[in-house]
């Protein structure tokens, strides 16, 4: 038993409760904040590397015997997923500092930030369904802070909508993980694959799955149950859009990957089936709506949307290619969002207004903003040899091994239409001739606001380039999800 699975979840925890007794001293929060996520970062890579030697680690709190216990589990998958989730909010933290605003800092943004990672963390490692509930309203009630942060009217009018989804989704949750637990009599995530594989998931675990995949999928953001995201999310400030955009739609798309290829696995012709279904329509959807707008924050958001519907559509295939390429386009699709979302704040940042239209000339004043957020994105549409490219080329790769041709043909539709959304916004704000006069900016402001969102857009670039280095590790997160008995004989030590 080794305790350094839980320190990702664990560092980010005790360091938000220390900050809460530092509320008025900004830069006290700022440097707390960044150590605690640092020393989280040295623990997630630690874990990466002893999951790699050493195979799953697991602990079941309390010393109880697995399933008995709560047992917390890091595979590969959830390991980088954390390391990834950690990479992303440093950054974001970093930009923070000149772009949130010193009275937001006061009012416990930073203590919330890492109540939500502790959350969002403590999703991707638990091996209990009932406690991956816990961990859920966890990063929701810090969520629900920081989405209102501020009080402007549009804030709080979006966090009705954003609470009210959220309270429902959760209550259904807890009504699904009830019908199961009276079916199967166990929360433990490995014990359920094994005693739903004993009774050959009759009729009703197929329902239950289904309400499963309504919980995952309002979390996820999934067609029909997207209609919250876009408004909800564009509503807080940038910071906060770049953590829920890159993050909190994620942990839907995790547990939906998780339980789909754990223990709703025996009746692949319905479930996944239905979940590539709904994985079009929610590309599909996500285009129109990313084509729909010109408003840098909903073009991206509505490529959110696109992005979830690409995942999950690799992870209905069920087959080792469809599932490597989910896991390297969920982690990519995190990163490139993250600095995305940061690239689009500073674009509104130099030019006061969201609204393409009244933008254009960038380039002959921000060279380096613009050809930097050109790279992002390259990378975000899939340019080779960027990482967009690789994830979606083994997704393809899956569908046709799996004779979804459909399916493949939509993906690669996608692409482009994601390139035209991404570069019309290039176009528009970087070419042409210059619409207003812009406002007058700290240069020194822009200067540390670039710093992070050329650090994320270079990280994205090395984990495109570095894709042959980084495939071991993809296909050990692979495995896991395409033969479920390594993750249950791990928990279960059978």
């Amino acid at each position: 038993m080794i305790n350094l699975l839980l320190f990702p979840i664990i560092i980010p925890f005790f360091f938000a409760m220390i900050l809460l007794f530092f509320k008025e001293q900004v830069v006290v929060q700022r440097v707390l904040t960044l150590i605690g996520l640092a020393l989280s970062l040295v623990a997630s890579f630690w874990l990466i590397a002893t999951v790699k030697t050493e195979g799953i680690q697991t602990v079941t709190l309390g010393s109880w015997p697995a399933p008995f216990g709560i047992t917390m589990v890091s595979d590969m998958f959830s390991a980088m997923l954390v390391t990834t989730t950690i990479i992303i909010t440093f950054f974001v933290v970093i930009y923070s500092f000149s772009s949130i605003g010193v009275e937001r800092e006061r009012f416990f943004y930073y203590p919330a930030i890492l109540f939500m990672i502790t959350g969002i963390n403590g999703a991707f490692t638990t091996g209990d369904i009932f406690n991956m509930f816990v961990f859920f309203e966890v990063l929701l009630i810090a969520s629900y802070l920081l989405i209102v942060l501020g009080g402007e009217k549009r804030q709080l009018r979006e966090s009705i909508k954003y609470i009210l989804v959220n309270v429902i989704s959760s209550a259904i949750f807890v009504i699904a993980v009830a019908y199961l637990y009276s079916i199967i009599g166990t929360l433990n995530m490995a014990d359920i694959s094994v005693k739903i594989a004993e009774i050959n998931q009759p009729g009703i675990i197929s329902v239950i799955a289904i309400l499963f995949l309504i919980v995952f999928g309002i979390k996820g953001a999934i067609f029909p149950l997207y209609f919250w995201l876009p408004n909800s999310y564009a509503a807080p400030p940038i910071p906060v859009l770049a953590l829920f955009g890159a993050l909190l739609t994620k942990v839907g798309v995790y547990a939906i990957t998780r339980t789909y290829t754990l223990f709703f696995v025996h009746d692949i012709g319905f479930t996944h089936q239905f979940l590539m279904v709904l994985s079009i329509l929610t590309i599909i959807a996500g285009c129109i709506g990313a084509l729909a707008y010109f408003d840098l924050k909903q073009i991206i958001i509505y490529n959110i949307i696109i992005a979830v519907g690409v995942i999950l559509f690799g992870v209905a295939q069920m087959n080792t290619s469809g599932l490597e390429g989910a896991v390297y386009y969920l982690i990519h699709d995190m990163l490139i969002k993250g600095a995305l979302f940061v690239l689009i704040g500073i674009i509104i940042y130099v030019t006061g207004t969201s609204n393409l239209r009244e933008m254009g000339g960038l380039i002959k004043t921000h060279g380096t903003l613009g050809w930097t957020y050109l790279i992002a994105a390259f990378g975000l549409a899939g340019i080779p040899p960027l990482s967009g490219f690789i994830g979606k080329v083994l997704i393809t790769k899956g569908a046709f091994e799996a004779d979804h041709v459909i399916g493949s043909i939509i993906i690669l539709a996608s692409s482009l239409v994601v390139l035209l959304s991404v570069i019309r916004i290039f176009i528009y704000a970087f070419w042409g001739t210059q619409k207003n006069e812009l406002p007058v900016r700290d240069q020194r402001t822009y200067r540390h606001m670039m710093f992070p969102a050329i650090m994320l857009v270079l990280i994205t670039v090395a984990y495109g380039v570095g894709a042959e280095w980084l495939m071991p590790y993809m296909t050990d997160a692979a495995d896991v999800l395409t033969d479920p008995s390594i993750y249950i004989n791990a928990v279960l030590k059978e």
